[in-house]
Order: C-alpha cells, then sequence, then structure tokens
C-alpha cells in the first residue's frame, strides 16, 4: 500500500452541488406552477433589463456579440477541438468527459423546456428574438457546462497567477453570457439562474463519475476545483513545449524574423499591384491577354444547370468560412501532435498575410469582372486577383509544407492530392461563374508561390521537426508510463 496520504478533501464542492440541485428543483417547480410572486418578479426585471440597453445599437451589438460565445456552434467548436487535442495526446478519458459533459448539456437543456413550456420574455422594446421555450437558458447552460469542463480539464496546464487569471476569465465569461441573455429580453431572470444551478449539478455529477473511474483504476483521488480532474496530466495539456532560450535572445530573433515576413509581404504586394495597374494601364481590363476574354467566353457558353450547382459547391470551398474552419481545424491539429506553436505561427501568418494583400492589391488595381453574366452578385471587391484561389493555394499547400516537414510516412505524399486539387477546382470554378479572368487566377498563383516561399524561409515552420536524435517526429505521444519521466526531463530537453 503505498505510504503517500490522500490529499485532504473538504465537502464544500459537495455542499455547492447539493444547494445547486435543491436550488434547480425549486425553481423548476416554481416555474412549472407558474408561482405568482416569481412571475411577477420576472416580468418586472425583464421589463427593468430590456428599458437599459433599449435605444443604444453598440450596447445591443457588444451584448450580442457576447452572447454568441455561449451559442452551440462555438461551445462544440471548442469542445470538439479540445477533445482531439486530447485524443491525439492519447488522454482518452479526458476526451471522453469533455464530449459525454457537453453532450448531457445538449440534451438537458431541449427536454426541460419541452417539459416545463415557459413561453419567452415579451417586452416593450423586442431587441433580440429567441426561438424554442425559455426555461431553462441554453446559453448559460451550455456556458457554464462547457467552460467549467474545459476548466476542469485544463486547470493543471496553468499555475500560479495565470492559474488565478484563467479562473477569473472563465467566471466572468459564464456570467456575461448569462447576463447577456437577459439585457437582450430572451430569458426571465429564473431561466438563468435555473441553467446555472442546473450547470453546476451536472458539473458536480460527471466530475464524480470521473473520480470514479480513476479510483477504478488504482489513481489517487484528486479535488477537481483546485487540481484539475487530472493533475499527473500537465504535461499533455499544455499547448506547447517550454521555450528554454534566454528571452532577450529570443524576443531579438522574432524581431528579427517578424521584420522579415512584413518586408517580404510588403515586396510581394507591391510587386503584384504593380502587374495589376500594368494589366489596367495597357488597357486589358477586359482585354485577350493570355486568354482573358476567351475562355471566361468560353465558360459561360457551355454553362448547364448541373455544372452551375457543382460549381457553387467548388467555389464555396474557397470562401472565407470554409477556408477558416479548416485554418483553425489545421492549427488545433499541429499544435497537438508538434507541441509547438511554429507551424500555428506560420500557418497564421500565410492566412492572415494573404487576406490582407488580397484586399490592398484588389483596391489598388480595381480590374473589373470579366464581361459574362456573372452567377455571384454584388460581390465587394474587383477581380484582381482572385481571392478564393490565392487562400486556397496558401492553405492546402502550406499545410502540406508543414506536414512533409513533421512526418516520415508514405502517407504524407497524400496531401499533395489536396494541395494541387482543391487550387485546380477553385480556378476552374471561379472563372466557369465569370468571377475572375485567366490572369487573374494566375497573379493569385504567384502571390501564394512567393509568399510561401518567403514565410517558410523567414519563419521556419519544421525546425522542430525532428527531435535531435533525428529519429522521430516530436509531439508524437508517449507510452503514459513514461509521463512523470518526460515532466522531469522537460527543462533539459530543450
Amino acid at each position: 500500500m503505498s505510504s503517500v496520504a490522500a490529499p485532504r478533501r473538504t465537502l464544500l464542492p459537495l455542499a455547492v452541488v447539493t444547494v445547486a440541485a435543491l436550488l434547480f428543483a425549486l425553481l423548476l417547480l416554481l416555474v412549472r406552477l407558474q408561482w405568482a410572486p416569481l412571475e411577477s418578479a420576472d416580468h418586472r426585471a425583464a421589463a427593468w433589463l430590456n428599458s437599459l440597453v433599449a435605444g443604444h445599437p453598440a450596447v445591443v451589438r457588444v451584448i450580442k456579440a457576447v452572447t454568441w460565445l455561449g451559442s452551440s456552434g462555438v461551445l462544440w467548436t471548442l469542445t470538439g477541438a479540445a477533445a482531439v487535442v486530447l485524443a491525439i495526446r492519447r488522454r482518452w478519458r479526458l476526451a471522453i468527459y469533455l464530449l459525454v459533459t457537453g453532450a448531457g448539456a445538449l440534451t438537458l437543456d431541449p427536454v426541460l423546456k419541452s417539459l416545463v413550456g415557459r413561453l419567452r420574455p415579451v417586452v416593450a422594446h423586442p431587441i433580440a428574438h429567441g426561438t424554442g421555450d425559455s426555461f431553462p437558458s441554453g446559453h448559460a447552460l451550455g456556458s457554464i457546462v462547457c467552460y467549467g469542463a474545459l476548466y476542469l480539464v485544463f486547470l493543471p496546464a496553468v499555475r500560479g497567477t495565470w492559474r488565478r487569471a484563467f479562473t477569473a476569465v472563465i467566471a466572468a465569461l459564464i456570467a456575461a453570457i448569462g447576463i447577456s441573455r437577459l439585457l437582450l429580453g430572451v430569458h426571465y431572470l429564473s431561466d438563468v439562474l435555473g441553467a446555472w444551478a442546473l450547470g453546476i449539478t451536472w458539473l458536480g455529477l460527471t466530475a464524480f463519475a470521473f473520480e470514479l473511474s480513476r479510483q477504478a483504476t488504482g489513481e489517487p483521488v484528486t479535488d477537481p476545483v483546485t487540481e484539475g480532474l487530472e493533475p499527473e496530466a500537465r504535461t499533455d495539456l499544455q499547448p506547447a513545449e517550454p521555450e528554454t532560450t534566454m528571452d532577450h535572445d529570443r524576443a531579438r530573433r522574432n524581431g528579427r524574423t517578424a521584420a522579415g515576413v512584413i518586408v517580404g509581404w510588403v515586396l510581394i504586394v507591391g510587386a503584384l499591384a504593380g502587374i495589376g495597374k500594368l494589366i489596367m494601364i495597357t488597357h486589358n481590363g477586359n482585354g485577350n491577354l493570355l486568354g482573358d476574354h476567351a475562355i471566361p467566353h468560353w465558360f459561360a457558353a457551355h454553362r448547364t444547370p448541373s455544372l452551375t450547382n457543382w460549381s457553387l459547391i467548388a467555389s464555396n470551398l474557397g470562401a472565407t468560412q470554409d477556408i477558416l474552419i479548416v485554418s483553425v481545424a489545421a492549427c488545433v491539429v499541429f499544435i497537438a501532435v508538434t507541441r509547438h506553436w511554429r507551424p500555428v505561427i506560420f500557418l497564421a501568418a500565410v492566412m492572415f498575410g494573404e487576406l490582407a494583400a488580397f484586399l490592398l492589391i484588389a483596391a489598388i488595381v480595381q480590374r473589373p469582372r470579366p464581361d459574362v453574366p456573372n452567377l455571384d452578385s454584388h460581390l465587394p471587391t474587383s477581380a484582381f486577383p482572385s481571392g478564393h484561389m490565392a487562400a486556397t493555394t496558401c492553405l492546402y499547400v502550406g499545410i502540406a509544407i508543414l506536414v512533409f516537414g513533421h512526418a516520415r510516412g508514405w502517407w504524407r505524399y497524400l496531401f499533395l492530392i489536396p494541395a494541387i486539387g482543391m487550387p485546380v477546382l477553385i480556378a476552374v470554378s471561379r472563372m466557369y461563374r465569370g468571377e475572375h479572368h485567366p490572369t487573374d487566377i494566375l497573379a493569385s498563383v504567384l502571390f501564394a508561390a512567393l509568399w510561401l516561399t518567403a514565410a517558410t524561409m523567414l519563419i521556419k515552420p519544421n525546425q522542430d521537426g525532428r527531435d535531435r536524435a533525428g529519429r522521430r517526429p516530436l509531439g508524437l505521444p508517449r507510452r503514459k508510463g513514461t509521463d512523470h519521466s518526460r515532466e522531469e526531463a522537460a527543462p533539459a530537453a530543450h
């Protein structure tokens, strides 16, 4: 039997969960019975809060931005991304905990709303509209459960001042989301309080179940509120391995890299803008330079309903939303696998640089779209260069660069398929839809080639792709038995 004493546990968490459960049960009963004093207090509070923000559009926009952070899309994106990172690092129990806890909130909300059937508030100056019933608040419940679960999982990764800041941010975010639902007039006060009480209860139950699973495998009992669910997983919960270079040296090196990236970006943007202005000055805005007239007209003459539908699907793959989703997903995977920030910084710099360059060059050149019927109406930018093409090429070729730098298996060659196929698909679909000339496409390819080359040479995203022995890519998960030795050796490893 181990001689290490089990940590003392306080009854405070159990008391908090018990009180929360009783409060939720009481509110549920009173709301269901439409208890007059509670109904009166709820309606007065809803009217008063609505009067505070009605007529202040700027304040309403801020409140809606806060409430968006509690939407199911945001919560499931964060929960899913965290679960992917944990799964890649073989922290399966924590990943399952996040998914199960989040799924519980997703299930409890509609079930309870349908059982209670409470209508939403009716206020004098409506500024937002909610769907479904009112009790409990889905945003308040989802935010306290999902952000609370993320807090319990990742608490071991932060210490000292950072832990206090982490706690304050999570608590403030949960409170702000709940209050935003009241200010928008889409929930009563008891809806939000009930959601918070239910969320604390559900978090307590799932944390207790997690502790039971630890005990079943012979692992020590922890205090989830102060230590996190799995304190020994601290190294795997940190997004990246700590830097060991002197702060001054690292800052100076990073400063040189940033300066080089900015200079390179300016030169590339200047060159592409010059090419675009040259096209316009020589009256080739809608001329036939390199097939600029003939190719769009050929595509327009061969349009069919089926091809038009497929072209829309293909074109949307290069739209801002799809590019953003793939970019964020790629960053999550690379930080989970490599345990270094460099690949993420590379991909973020490439994509933000591409977006800024596209907007600036398009504003400078002001090239008209091809003189054929455009299938996408009211586009906000001009034709040169193609933003869809530049973003797609930068993203998928950038991912391929990172994969080839960090992987050593035959499967890495599979990433050449999207790196080549996606830009071709986007190029054909954009010209088919009459949005770009061939030279717009070529200019985007030229920009992507120059920008990716400059970013790769300056940022060196694959510098940490292998350990010093050169035998395996960094970031591959080790077996669980080596976790403690890794934590002890971490300061000396890099």
